[in-house]
C-alpha cells in the first residue's frame, strides 16, 4: 500500500524533493493523501493504525517545506519589532551610541564602492527623516542593498555623531531639526524590509499620480496631507468649542439609512431584499435632529455625512460632511452668536491671523443680488453692480439685448491706467472657454468699454455726453478702467447669481491669474439674511416635487421671518422672507441655517396647501408631525460644509484637495473604480429590473 512505502520523515522528504514547485508539491501530497483516504475503507485495523502513523510522518514533513519567497517575506514581515523611540523625538533628544529600533520607508541609495551606502529614513509619518549608513563590514550592507527605495522597512542601528562640512551647515540654516537630523546618523545594524516597493513604480519627487493611484498621490504629495492633518485638528477645534458653550452641544450620530423624503435635493436610493421596498441616504440629519429637539435635547451637533445626486461642480461632492448642529428655544440670532463665537476660536487656533473683533456684517438677499448680482458675494474685490438702463440711450440697449424692457446694469474692472494693457487683457478673456457662456447668453452677450482719455468722450461715445459722464461720476472713472454691461429680464430676483454676478466673478478671477490685478487678501465673513421662503420651481431642480410650482428656496422645515409674513402665505407666498441666513466668506457660502417650523400643524399647513404635496408624499413626513405635535420648543440651527471650509482656510479651490477620496467631477471614485455595474444576481436579490434607455415604464419598467 502506498502509505506504507515509505518508513520515515527523510525518505518522506526524499520523495517529495522529486517535485520542483510548492504547488506541485502539496498537489503530490493531496493526491497520495486522496488515494490513502479511498483504500483505507478496504483495509485491517493494522493497516489503519499503519495509515496514522503515515500520515503523522507526512504533517511532520509538509511542516517543514520551504515556502516560496514571496510567502517568506509575509511571514517574516508578520511578527516584526517595535519601534524603540519615534524619529521625532530622536531627533528632538538625540544620544550618541543609543540602540535604537526605527519604523519607516526607505530613500534613494547612495553607493561608496563596494563597502559603504548611505540612504535616508523617512518617519512613518513621512515627517522626518534621517540618513543611515551600512559599512561593508556589516552583514546587513547586502540586505540593504537589496530593497528598492520606497519599501517600508524596520532598521536595528546605533547613533552616531557625524561632522558636517561648511555647506551641510549652511543648507542646515537655523533649521533646529534640519541641523541636528544632519549631525547625526544611525549605523545601521540590521533591516527587514516589510514590503517590497515595486519596481514598475516610478516615485520621484516630479512624479505626479493620477487620480487613479490616489494612494501614491498621497504618499508623494506632502501638501495634501498636510491637508488632511490640517481637517482633523480642525474638527477637534470646532468639537471642543462646541462643547466648551453653556449648555454644551452634545454629539449624537443619527442614522444613514433614512427614507425618500422630498427635501430639495435628488436623492440616493439604497434597495433592500424586501420586494419595492429602498432607504435613502439622507441629504442631511434635518428632520433627525428637529426630532432631538423635540426629544428634549436641548443642543445637538456632529459631523454628519449627507448625500445628494445633483450637479457637481468644484465645491461639491456627491457624499459630504458638515458640521450640524440644532438649539432648542433659540432663534436665529442665538445659532449665529454661537457660530462667530466658535469661527473665531477656529482661526485664532490654526490661522496665522484672527478675525476681526465684532460682530459679522450682515446683508441681505436682495441687497447682495443687487450690488453683487450673487447670495455669496465676495465684497473683496469691489465691482459692486450699477443700474444704468434708464440713463443710457434706447439704441445701446437694444443693441446689448434682444429683450424688449430688460434691466440693464454695469460694472467696473479698475485697470493699471494703462488702457492698452486693459484692451489686451480683455481680448484675452474673451477668448477663453470661461466666457463663451456670457458671449451666447439669450439675454443678450456682455458690452465691454476701456475708459481712455486719449480718446474722444474717453472711449464712451455709445453712451452718449450725459450718460458718459454720469457714469464717470458714479463708478469713479479712471484712465484704463474696464467697464462692462450686461441685460437681464426686468423680474424679482430669485436663484443664487445673475448672468452679470458670475461674470462679475470670473473676470476678476481671470484678471488675478493673468496678473492684471493682484489677488484679493484676508477673510471677509458676513451673513446674508432675509431670503425669500419660496423661489419658482425649475426642471433643473427637483425641489419638494408639489403641484404649486414654487419650491422651498432651503428646505420645507424653515419658518417664516416676520408675524406679517402669515398673511402673506395666504394671498402671495412668494413675497415671504424666510428666518434663513447663509455663512459666506471671500465668495463662498460655508453653510445656512435657519429657524425651523416648531408646529405640526403650521409644518403640514406649508406642505399641503402652500406646496401642495400630494397626500402620498406628505404621509412620508408623518413621522416628523407627530413629533413636532408632542410639544416641541422653538428652535434653530445651521450646518456648515466641513469640506469648504477646509478648503478655504488653507486656499484650495477645490474641495477634492482636502478629502482623502474624493469622487471625480463625474461623481465617480476613479481608485476603486465606483459606482459599479450592477450583476443579474443582485438585480434579483433586490429584486430590480434594468429598462432599455427610451423604454416606457408599462414596457418591462423597473421594478
Amino acid at each position: 500500500m502506498m502509505f506504507l512505502r515509505h518508513g520515515s520523515p527523510n525518505a518522506v522528504r526524499a520523495s517529495i524533493a522529486r517535485y520542483e514547485s510548492y504547488i506541485g508539491i502539496s498537489n503530490y501530497v493531496r493526491g497520495i493523501r486522496l488515494r490513502s483516504d479511498t483504500r483505507l475503507a478496504c483495509t485491517s485495523q493494522s493497516s489503519r493504525r499503519a495509515f496514522h502513523a503515515q500520515r503523522r510522518l507526512w504533517q511532520e514533513a509538509e511542516s517543514s517545506l520551504p515556502l516560496p519567497p514571496a510567502l517568506q517575506q509575509y511571514q517574516n514581515s508578520i511578527e516584526f519589532p517595535s519601534a524603540s523611540t519615534t524619529l521625532k523625538a530622536l531627533l528632538e533628544e538625540p544620544e550618541a551610541g543609543q540602540n535604537v529600533v526605527l519604523h519607516g520607508y526607505l530613500g534613494r541609495r547612495a553607493d561608496m564602492g563596494k563597502k559603504m551606502s548611505f540612504v535616508r529614513l523617512s518617519d512613518p509619518t513621512l515627517s522626518h527623516t534621517i540618513q543611515l549608513v551600512a559599512f561593508g563590514k556589516n552583514s546587513c550592507l547586502e540586505k540593504l542593498r537589496s530593497i528598492d527605495p520606497n519599501s517600508p522597512v524596520v532598521v536595528r542601528g546605533t547613533v552616531k555623531q557625524k561632522e558636517l562640512s561648511a555647506k551641510e551647515k549652511a543648507a542646515a540654516g537655523n533649521n533646529k531639526e534640519g541641523a541636528i537630523a544632519d549631525q547625526i546618523e544611525i549605523a545601521l545594524e540590521d533591516i527587514e524590509c516589510l514590503n517590497e516597493f515595486p519596481k514598475d513604480i516610478i516615485m520621484t519627487p516630479d512624479t505626479v499620480f493620477p487620480p487613479e493611484r490616489r494612494h501614491l498621490q498621497l504618499r508623494s504629495d506632502k501638501p495634501l496631507r498636510d491637508a488632511l492633518l490640517f481637517r482633523a485638528q480642525a474638527r477637534n477645534v470646532l468639537r471642543e468649542a462646541l462643547e466648551e458653550c453653556d449648555p454644551p452641544f452634545v454629539e449624537i450620530e443619527t442614522p444613514l439609512l433614512f427614507k425618500s423624503t422630498p427635501e430639495g435635493a435628488r436623492e440616493f436610493l439604497v434597495p433592500t431584499r424586501r420586494r419595492g421596498m429602498a432607504y435613502a441616504l439622507p441629504q442631511s440629519p434635518q428632520q433627525y435632529k428637529q426630532i432631538l429637539m423635540a426629544s428634549g435635547i436641548p443642543r445637538y451637533y456632529q459631523f454628519a455625512r449627507c448625500f445628494r445626486d445633483e450637479d457637481l461642480r468644484a465645491d461639491r461632492q456627491p457624499e459630504f460632511t458638515q458640521l450640524d448642529l440644532e438649539m432648542s428655544f433659540a432663534t436665529g440670532e442665538d445659532v449665529m452668536t454661537v457660530m462667530e463665537k466658535t469661527v473665531r476660536k477656529l482661526w485664532s487656533t490654526l490661522m496665522p491671523e484672527s478675525i476681526a473683533t465684532g460682530p459679522f456684517p450682515r446683508m441681505t438677499y436682495h441687497d447682495a443680488m443687487t450690488k453683487y448680482g450673487s447670495d455669496k458675494p465676495d465684497t473683496r474685490i469691489g465691482m459692486e453692480i450699477l443700474r444704468i438702463d434708464h440713463m443710457i440711450p434706447v439704441d445701446l440697449v437694444a443693441k446689448v439685448s434682444p429683450l424688449s424692457t430688460p434691466i440693464v446694469e454695469a460694472i467696473k474692472l479698475s485697470g493699471n491706467e494703462d488702457p492698452e494693457e486693459t484692451r489686451k487683457f480683455l481680448n484675452t478673456f474673451m477668448d477663453l472657454p470661461a466666457a463663451a457662456e456670457f458671449i451666447n447668453n439669450p439675454d443678450g452677450g456682455p458690452g465691454a468699454f476701456v475708459y481712455d482719455c486719449r480718446k474722444p468722450l474717453q472711449g464712451m461715445q455709445p453712451f452718449g455726453f450725459e450718460a458718459a459722464w454720469t457714469l464717470e461720476q458714479e463708478l469713479h472713472l479712471e484712465d484704463g478702467d474696464l467697464i462692462i454691461i450686461q441685460a437681464r429680464k426686468d423680474s424679482s430676483l430669485s436663484g443664487g447669481s445673475t448672468m452679470l454676478g458670475d461674470l462679475r466673478r470670473v473676470i476678476h478671477k481671470a484678471a488675478v491669474d493673468a496678473t492684471f490685478k493682484p489677488a484679493p487678501t484676508g477673510f471677509d465673513f458676513r451673513w446674508i439674511t432675509h431670503f425669500p421662503l419660496f423661489s419658482p420651481s425649475t426642471d433643473s431642480e427637483p425641489g419638494q416635487g408639489g403641484a404649486a410650482g414654487i419650491s422651498s428656496t432651503h428646505h420645507p422645515f424653515t419658518a417664516p421671518l416676520r408675524a406679517e409674513d402669515l398673511s402673506l402665505l395666504l394671498s402671495d407666498p412668494t413675497q415671504v422672507i424666510a428666518d434663513h441666513y447663509d455663512l459666506v466668506v471671500n465668495g463662498v457660502e460655508l453653510g445656512g441655517g435657519s429657524r425651523r417650523i416648531h408646529s405640526a400643524a403650521m409644518q403640514e399647513f406649508i406642505l399641503r396647501d402652500i406646496l401642495q404635496m400630494p397626500t402620498s408624499r406628505l404621509a412620508d413626513f408623518s413621522h416628523l408631525l407627530e413629533a413636532l405635535r408632542a410639544g416641541c420648543p422653538p428652535h434653530a440651527g445651521i450646518a456648515l460644509g466641513f469640506d469648504r471650509l477646509v478648503a478655504v482656510m488653507l486656499g484650495k479651490e477645490s474641495v477634492r484637495d482636502v478629502i482623502a477620496f474624493p469622487k471625480s467631477g463625474r461623481g465617480e471614485d476613479v481608485l476603486v473604480k465606483s459606482p459599479s455595474e450592477i450583476g443579474e444576481e443582485a438585480l434579483r436579490t433586490y429584486h430590480l429590473r434594468l429598462r432599455e434607455e427610451g423604454q416606457g415604464e408599462g414596457e418591462g419598467g423597473s421594478q
